[in-house]
């Protein structure tokens, strides 16, 4: 990982390239964020920092929060990344990331945490296919179907797909393309759909099918 920078999804529009076609593109609020720690590997065993994203009230943290980033002398921040850089020379405790440390044509991937979608059954869920609705099978037609095995082992196996909770869950996007960066109010179009509802938090950084 090269570059990195945490956003807030905005929504999804279309913009127009110079031939005039279409491109669907979600808009992402990225940064500016904050360097709220540098770890070494002399003190930690490895070298990375720590981002913070977006403004929070000092009483609502508590007191180990309160310490951090009075340690770093940062404003309190409401999410925190850490980051694995291939280089963290380059950067220091205080320093703000922002939207121009991508540009247009970058690859990149993006992580957040999809909608969340409840209980959800088997054909919701897996994609499974219903039964015939005639000829007596009663009403189980979207039923995931028998689950028991024979007296060894006598119990159902883990990790099975059946019914569940649906979303709401760590999903990355892999190989977008940055569209257009608009450096003054810390946007960046990114070409496709990415993960989350609008106002969620995402993570943006360089693809690693680069």
């Amino acid at each position: 990982m090269q570059k990195a920078i945490i956003g807030k999804k905005i929504g999804m529009t279309q913009i127009f390239d110079e031939k005039g076609n279409v491109i669907p593109v979600t808009v992402v609020e990225a940064g500016p964020c904050v360097v709220a720690q540098k770890k070494t590997a002399e003190n930690d065993g490895y070298e990375a920092i720590q981002v913070g994203f977006g403004d929070r009230k000092l009483n609502r943290l508590n007191k180990p929060l309160k310490g951090h980033f009075a340690k770093a002398d940062v404003a309190p921040k409401r999410t925190l990344k850490e980051f694995r850089l291939s280089d963290t020379n380059a950067y220091n405790v205080g320093d703000l990331i922002k939207a121009d440390v991508f540009e247009k044509g970058d690859k990149v991937d993006v992580s957040g945490t999809s909608k969340g979608k409840g209980y959800a059954g088997a054909i919701k869920r897996w994609n499974f296919q219903r039964l015939k609705e005639t000829h007596g099978t009663g009403p189980v037609a979207r039923h995931r179907g028998s689950l028991g095995a024979c007296s060894s082992p006598s119990r159902v196996f883990k990790g099975l797909k059946a019914a569940g909770h649906l979303g709401a869950e760590k999903v990355t996007v892999q190989n977008l393309t940055v569209v257009k960066v608009d450096i003054e109010n810390n946007l960046i179009a990114i070409k496709g759909a990415i993960p989350g509802p609008n106002g969620g938090v995402v993570v943006i950084h360089d693809s690693v099918k680069a």
